[in-house]
């Protein structure tokens, strides 16, 4: 009896030195990081262009970090609130999420920080201070973006109106907190695919867009890679639970009948409400699809994600896009 008290003891011993080495490895190595780029951004008229058309239309970083009206389609941008952050009301195990103001206010948002540390924020996940990003903040995905793009993109913030917002810090239960500490890499120079209709350009802006985040099904803690682009990730909000539609090439249950014209003309029917203005939410019209700021996005450009996704696996997967409601088409 003695001898298996010596051992469990000694197990439960080891366990403790494991988990505490662990957690001193997680609290005190991690994350992986680099210096921020010294100097400021290139700015041109085409630079703020292209960071312009990043910010509200291929990144939509519109959609997380800007005032939003959620009792209108496709909950649209209040101007005045643009990039001040906001309080997401996501059911689930972190909840509610916050996102910072990136406005360059310099109390309450980016003011204080230099052009690399935004770079290094949006293609690397490490915060001014060095503490690493909620990885709901795409990062992983902004890794790829290339340096002309990161650098335009930035210089667009700049030109943001400074809005004071103080918001509250997020909280991250244990053990999230300190595995995401294991996900920043530092991001060396990237160049972007030749732009144009192709496939490779296409998969380019469905990175950046992260639309393989929201279109493919969990997989525990990560995405389910035999699922990509298939939908059936469930999003439960306040206003009711709606799950992402099957966007590969099967023809039954994806997009595979689509046209590449028909793909771009499903965009474009969103374009009215930009123009004059996003109609009150009906019964089962609820979607965190993007579509006031898709609906922007040039068509060759639309051309290049369809050409992309008609490359992927085309997978069986019937959705119930808004489950107990009247169902409505697109994505």
């Amino acid at each position: 009896m003695k001898t298996w008290t010596k051992i469990v003891s000694a197990v439960a011993s080891v366990t403790a030195i494991v988990a505490g080495t662990t957690a001193l490895y997680y609290g005190t190595y991690l994350p992986r990081s680099a210096q921020p780029r010294s100097g400021h951004v290139p700015v041109s008229a085409e630079r703020l262009t292209r960071g312009k058309y990043l910010f509200e239309v291929v990144a939509d970083c519109d959609g997380c970090h800007s005032e939003r009206d959620y009792s209108r389609f496709g909950g649209p941008v209040v101007v005045s609130g643009r990039g001040k952050g906001q309080v997401i009301p996501e059911k689930g195990p972190i909840s509610p999420l916050v996102t910072a103001n990136i406005t360059p206010d310099k109390e309450t948002g980016l003011g204080q920080w230099t052009d690399g540390e935004k770079i290094r924020a949006i293609r690397e996940g490490i915060s001014r201070d060095g503490r690493t990003l909620f990885p709901m903040m795409p990062y992983k995905n902004f890794s790829k973006m290339s340096d002309y793009d990161v650098e335009s993109l930035v210089a667009y913030m700049n030109t943001l109106q400074p809005v004071r917002n103080p918001m509250p810090k997020m909280k991250i239960p244990f053990p999230i907190s300190f595995m995401m500490k294991s996900y920043p890499e530092p991001v060396s120079n990237v160049k972007a695919p030749e732009r144009g209709r192709n496939a490779e350009y296409g998969a380019y802006l469905a990175t950046l867009g992260h639309c393989m985040d929201c279109h493919t099904p969990p997989d525990g803690h990560k995405l389910d890679e035999g699922m990509k682009f298939a939908g059936g990730r469930v999003f439960d909000t306040p206003l009711g639970k709606v799950v992402s539609a099957n966007i590969t090439p099967d023809p039954e249950t994806g997009i595979g009948r689509w046209s590449e014209d028909y793909f771009i003309q499903r965009f474009a029917l969103q374009r009215t409400y930009v123009v004059n203005g996003a109609p009150k939410l009906q019964p089962g019209q609820f979607t965190l699809m993007p579509w006031l700021n898709l609906s922007q996005l040039d068509p060759d450009d639309l051309s290049a994600i369809y050409r992309f996704l008609q490359t992927q696996s085309t997978i069986p997967n019937k959705v119930e896009k808004h489950p107990g409601t009247v169902q409505t088409a697109g994505f």
